[in-house]
């Protein structure tokens, strides 16, 4: 039975969806604030949780609230209502990211995978070693289609383009390990405020031992396989999502793109992993842009296969993110 009103429990449950979204070392920038009216819920960048050394322009921010927007839009299909959703809607209020309001029955376009909402709780970053089995054709013409959709380009790189992508990755791991200010804000993730966000501490860790895959430790916690004994795959599986313009509108773009992609490949049962690193760096990114054929702006570069799935990361409650008295019953969730 579709809603017909924007109560308490319906915003709940589509702010608990939209906050299960990934992000920049996991600090969830997003608050949210509901308009029962007109049936609206926007979407806003947190200041208290933004970083100024690794995301200067808030990129990684519009492209994370992208995501939570990705995540909400499901959840209220499978509410049976339309997420009409509205990016940057009022620019004299540059922190105000989204709106979106739910709307009649979801036009028959947004059911094509009705299912979409069931990988938003099983979504899980994994940086574990993965399969060398490829991922089907068919399943990255369906990613492809999709991103498309959301105003973004899903690339496969070729092995020579592979390469440089892993080496600009690593270049700037190494960037990281050599400035104290921007390693000690990473570091900080681990004890943010409160237990609610940030990383794990087991997050931080050494690269790969054979230097081939530049991930970050975020994948092995203590009581797990050490991470120096993973054999990770010699070839990754790379995708490099892109956009034909820079700015907030893209990058908020990217993020619903990404995001769907993301839950795409959990129905599928392919894993997936950020690397984010050089994109990072200015320098960096325009050195991946370099790698296109045709005009492309880099927004995020995806590792993709078959393995197992990655560890939760806590996420904040939604009745925090919307400023509401938190019920005993509805706990902070923990998604990947």
């Amino acid at each position: 039975m579709p809603c017909t009103t924007l109560d308490e429990d319906l915003t709940l449950a589509l702010v608990s969806a939209a906050a299960a979204a990934p992000s920049l070392h996991n600090v969830q920038p997003w608050y949210f604030r509901a308009s029962a009216p007109d049936r609206t819920i926007h979407v806003h960048a947190a200041p208290g949780r933004l970083l100024p050394r690794s995301d200067p322009d808030a990129r990684a921010v519009h492209l994370s609230v992208g995501a939570a927007l990705c995540n909400l839009a499901a959840a209220a299909v499978r509410l049976g209502r339309e997420p009409v959703v509205r990016l940057l809607p009022e620019p004299s209020r540059p922190g105000l990211l989204a709106s979106v309001r739910l709307a009649g029955r979801p036009r028959s376009g947004l059911l094509r995978r009705p299912d979409l909402h069931r990988a938003v709780w099983r979504r899980r970053s994994s940086r574990l070693p993965f399969e060398p089995e490829p991922v089907p054709e068919p399943v990255l013409s369906e990613l492809r289609d999709a991103v498309r959709l959301d105003g973004a380009e899903l690339r496969r790189p070729g092995p020579f383009a592979r390469t440089r992508l892993l080496e600009l990755t690593a270049r700037a791991e190494q960037r990281l390990a050599q400035d104290p200010a921007r390693r000690a804000e990473t570091l900080a993730c681990l004890t943010g405020p409160g237990a609610d966000w940030g990383l794990p501490r087991y997050a931080v860790g050494p690269l790969d031992s054979t230097g081939r895959l530049p991930l970050r430790g975020f994948a092995v916690p203590p009581d797990g396989p050490a991470r120096d004994r993973c054999a990770f795959e010699a070839d990754p599986q790379l995708l490099l999502l892109t956009t034909r313009y820079d700015g907030p509108a893209a990058w908020l773009h990217a993020g619903l793109a990404l995001q769907h992609a993301l839950l795409l490949l959990t129905l599928h049962g392919v894993r997936a992993s950020m690397l984010h690193q050089a994109l990072e760096w200015p320098d960096l990114r325009a050195r991946m842009s370099g790698l296109c054929r045709d005009r492309c702006v880099p927004q995020m570069l995806l590792r993709v296969g078959y393995g197992p799935a990655g560890f939760p990361t806590p996420r904040r409650a939604a009745a925090e993110l919307l400023g509401l008295p938190a019920p005993l019953d509805r706990p902070a969730a923990t998604v990947g």
